[in-house]
């Protein structure tokens, strides 16, 4: 995954090019620390080489951006009076424009709030007769999350090297994984892999952090001490830590969570790189399951784990769901493997916590192009379960489709 690097993506003759620059070097251009102001400026070029004008919507990027002279203002509170002039001028000269005329070429940054780790560029562009919509996942190395302490980084690399399968042998090789998470030794039995998402990994993240998942910051004293802290005053932790959980003989590649009120309830899932393509694509296997509370325990470093949601086939189509809704899914399917249980007869995760299945693991490609919930294909492979039916007791289970 680039990291820091320039992106770029084309559509009608217009291409686009973003950049974040790190903390550090952002603080060396505009000559004071912009993130102790929560200020992100974000480097944009535009070249038009399209007949059409274009009005750029930066409430797309970020509705909460700081105009010119307000980010200079507040970041220069502390120049004297004869410095924030030329402050000011800085600020203004490297601002992006809006307008984009056809036959052109803009670059400039947008002054964003600060957000760690990476984040979202969306680009809305409306043109007279269409508009040009680009997502971008920009990554900063801050060496404050889980993915800055894998070998994530080494082992995307090296892609190229990986079997490339086609649709029918992908299949064929997602229902002969195993079911589930272990501990580090590789033993246990821990909570499903019931999730499967296909692309790369810039867009993985870009439909990911569209749909409202964030990072995950790795484990520290720093991190477990404001983890502690919200728990204790019931407060969200959207980047709260994540525990380690195994497959493929190592812990996960990375981690997203979409937080909610409090740090005891979040949707969260881990995710593995795979060891295969399919269709020239990253494969990654994942697990993903609903917090609804918090227990103590001697199972973990930290001495509580947060309890699931039994209903963990709900977490799965909660994932599917929050995609959809932000046009990132070009086609989905259920694949068998992670094998059924019932409210009767659950499995069990490492810390204990039961939870019941249909069996099916959920496969989404990522589509990096808006693509209306409407139009993604479903391939039909199995027709998963009701979740809400299922875990109320009210109807019996519908059958799987058998596969060949």
């Amino acid at each position: 995954m680039k990291l820091g690097r320039i992106q770029s993506m084309e559509q009608y003759g217009v291409s686009v090019e973003v950049s974040i620059p790190t903390d550090d070097n952002a603080s060396r251009y505009f000559g004071v620390p912009l993130a102790s102001y929560g200020i992100q400026p974000i480097w944009i070029q535009i070249v038009n080489r399209g007949d059409i004008d274009y009005w750029l919507l930066p409430n797309a990027i970020d509705p909460d951006y700081y105009s010119a002279d307000e980010a200079a203002l507040l970041s220069g509170e502390d120049l004297p009076a004869d410095k924030l002039e030329e402050h000011t001028r800085l600020f203004r000269k490297q601002a992006l424009p809006f307008y984009s005329a056809a036959g052109s070429t803009i670059e400039g940054y947008v002054y964003a709030t600060h957000e760690r780790g990476g984040r979202l560029v969306e680009m809305l562009m409306k043109g007279r007769s269409h508009s040009i919509r680009m997502r971008f996942a920009v990554l900063l190395p801050t060496e404050g999350f889980d993915y800055e302490y894998s070998e994530l980084r080494e082992r995307y690399a090296k892609l190229d090297e990986l079997p490339d399968l086609d649709i029918e042998q992908t299949r064929a090789r997602l229902r002969d994984l195993p079911c589930c998470t272990t501990t580090a030794d590789g033993t246990g039995s821990g909570d499903p892999l019931n999730i499967v998402l296909i692309g790369s990994g810039e867009n993985i993240v870009a439909a990911l952090n569209t749909s409202g998942w964030d990072f995950t910051e790795a484990i520290s004293i720093d991190s477990i001490r404001r983890m502690i802290g919200a728990a204790m005053e019931g407060n969200a932790f959207p980047m709260a830590p994540i525990s380690s959980l195994y497959a493929f003989g190592r812990k996960q590649d990375i981690a997203f969570q979409r937080s909610r009120s409090t740090i005891h309830r979040r949707n969260h899932m881990r995710l593995w790189l795979a060891p295969f393509l399919s269709e020239g694509k990253a494969v990654w296997i994942g697990q993903v399951s609903r917090d609804i509370g918090v227990k103590i325990t001697d199972k973990s470093p930290t001495l509580t784990t947060h309890i699931i949601d039994p209903v963990v086939d709900e977490s799965r189509e909660y994932l599917l769901d929050s995609l959809m809704h932000t046009d990132t899914v070009a086609r989905f399917a259920f694949v068998k493997g992670v094998g059924e249980s019932s409210r009767d007869s659950p499995s069990r995760n490492l810390t204990d916590d039961p939870y019941f299945t249909d069996g099916l693991r959920l496969v989404i490609w990522v589509s990096r192009e808006p693509v209306p919930p409407e139009a993604s294909i479903d391939l039909n492979w199995n027709d998963s379960v009701d979740p809400v039916l299922k875990g109320t007791a009210e109807s019996p289970p519908v059958p799987a489709a058998p596969e060949p």
